[in-house]
């Protein structure tokens, strides 16, 4: 598996995770964000590169957030599959902070690739080190960006950087790119230890 680290510049005025999404995606391509909750990425990305964005979006007060941000929005349930979207429809599918909620990994991340060019997908590192040192004193963790406690958390898969890798291997999933942030800060040493959030870029291995 080929994997690259990018070295962009994130300006500090803007959140880390979008302008590192960003960063991957081409201006005046079509994007479709998955779980877009209030349409602020999509809006992002439509006011800084021009794209052609559409979400998909499940929570009725989001999809009025979404239409209040002119975004191009359709209220669906994820775990029911992309099946209103053609394949190839898209040149970039991204899946932000909602892969450990999903029930069904190995679907999302097919439809992802099916129905477009390229999927990006971000996620809580599971194996931070805050998070195995609450596990050690006999809690689960609970973070700024794990803020749930054990019995309202929405998240059923949690993971690590080294699991999605692994996930990613036997599902013939090809990753292009990774990085891995703490705040609007990189984490290039020990990631997979000292890191909070995980992005990745990716496509079908041929």
């Amino acid at each position: 598996m080929i994997m690259t680290e990018i070295t962009n510049t994130i300006s500090p005025q803007l959140r880390p995770d979008f302008a590192t999404i960003a960063a991957w995606i081409k201006p005046a391509t079509k994007v479709l964000d998955l779980g877009c909750g209030d349409g602020a990425l999509l809006r992002y990305l439509t006011d800084t590169l021009q794209i052609k964005g559409y979400g998909v979006e499940i929570d009725d007060t989001n999809i009025l957030a979404c239409l209040n941000n002119r975004i191009n929005v359709i209220q669906s349930d994820l775990e029911s599959g992309l099946s209103g979207f053609e394949s190839n429809s898209f040149d970039y599918v991204i899946l932000s902070q909602t892969l450990q909620a999903m029930r069904h990994t190995e679907n999302i991340i097919h439809e992802i690739l099916r129905v477009g060019k390229e999927g990006i997908v971000t996620f809580p590192n599971f194996g931070h080190w805050k998070n195995r040192l609450q596990i050690l004193r006999g809690f689960m963790p609970v973070s700024p960006i794990l803020p749930y406690e054990w019995f309202d958390t929405p998240n059923i898969h949690l993971c690590t950087l080294k699991d999605f890798e692994q996930f990613c291997h036997q599902h013939r999933v090809h990753i292009l790119e990774r990085r891995v942030m703490t705040g609007n800060q990189q984490t290039t040493f020990a990631p997979n230890l000292l890191g909070m959030l995980a992005f990745y870029r990716f496509t079908q291995r041929k």
